[in-house]
């Protein structure tokens, strides 16, 4: 289980976070929603750790994690743009977490194939990302995210730059993968749609509050 306990942070002398309490449990999607500026990105960034609350916990598992660096604590972070590395193929996009690992590169490429396969990918492995339409960019971001089998998926509107039609295929397939593996997810939204698609609670945040919608 990943849990936020009293995380407060400011922002150019206001309160952005005032005492945030939220637990997501394995396997499920939790929401947030909230006007723009409202403080939701920076949240999803504490828990990664890209950011430090003034006060307050991130536990998972009920170990405090607060302390440690990104790379330490198991998660993944997607963001709309998908940040794939256009110097590399498919494959090696995938495989760049295991290799960061320290994996050998041949291995790596192995499970990233593997994976590719699971999702329909296995034709495109050897090209080049800026090739791939913006749905098959998405699930190779997935891909790569899945492939060090983290315990949270952190995600900051994922689908915001892709047509309806695609998002709404990508929502059920990202909820399809998280409940498979197990994960605690976290998505930051300001759809209301795609909440209610995703998500098995969601909160609204504002005012430095949550507030439950579901």
């Amino acid at each position: 289980m990943l849990e936020l306990r009293d995380i407060h942070k400011q922002w150019d002398g206001r309160p952005l976070l005032a005492g945030v309490h939220l637990r997501v449990a394995a396997g499920e999607t939790v929401a947030l929603l909230g006007p723009s500026g409202s403080g939701k990105s920076t949240l999803l960034k504490i828990v990664a750790g890209l950011e430090t609350a003034e006060k307050g916990q991130v536990l998972f598992g009920g170990r405090d994690i607060s302390g440690l660096p990104p790379e330490r604590r198991g998660f993944a972070l997607m963001f709309q743009d998908f940040a794939l590395f256009p110097h590399l193929d498919v494959q090696d996009n995938v495989a760049f977490g295991l290799v960061e690992q320290g994996m050998r590169r041949a291995l790596a490429r192995d499970q990233a194939r593997a994976l590719l396969e699971r999702f329909g990918l296995a034709g495109h492995a050897r090209a080049r990302v800026w090739n791939l339409s913006g749905g098959e960019q998405q699930r190779v971001a997935l891909a790569r995210a899945l492939i060090t089998r983290p315990v949270a998926l952190l995600l900051d509107e994922p689908f915001s730059a892709l047509d309806a039609g695609l998002r709404q295929q990508l929502r059920e397939e990202f909820r399809h993968r998280i409940a498979e593996a197990g994960m605690c997810a976290l998505l930051v939204t300001h759809d209301e749609a795609e909440a209610r698609a995703m998500a098995d609670h969601a909160w609204h945040l504002d005012g430095g509050r949550l507030a439950p919608l579901w």
